[in-house]
């Protein structure tokens, strides 16, 4: 993979206990992992050869701050993958302009969202 310059190129979490962070993203949406040690994971997403990002568990995760937006083709069934895998729907899907999101939160408490364009 290309990486482009001044694009967002990893994007790393906080999760103090990294097994039930791990099962969440592997079951809701299809990440794979590669072990770096006891206390680090580097992710894969679907589609992409090389790791999007990683989980520290020195890292405390969190709400607030940047806000990872995940893509979706089928907003309704994300919702349910995330409550199916242990995630908590921190707010409802809802319209903007662009399509539909909604954000979520996983077992360590990271929030993310994800979206669907419009139709």
């Amino acid at each position: 993979m290309t990486h482009t310059h001044h694009a967002i190129d990893y994007v790393e979490l906080g999760a103090p206990d990294l097994a039930p962070t791990r099962a969440f993203y592997e079951q809701a949406f299809g990440w794979t992992f590669t072990e770096y040690g006891p206390d680090y994971l580097g992710y894969r997403v679907p589609g992409r050869d090389d790791e999007a990002g990683g989980i520290d568990a020195g890292r405390a995760p969190g709400t607030g701050g940047p806000l990872v937006l995940l893509y979706s083709d089928d907003l309704d069934a994300t919702v349910r993958a995330v409550r199916d895998a242990g995630g908590a729907v921190s707010k409802d899907p809802y319209e903007f302009p662009g399509g539909r999101r909604f954000y979520f939160t996983d077992p360590a408490g990271n929030e993310l969202g994800a979206w669907q364009p419009a139709g």
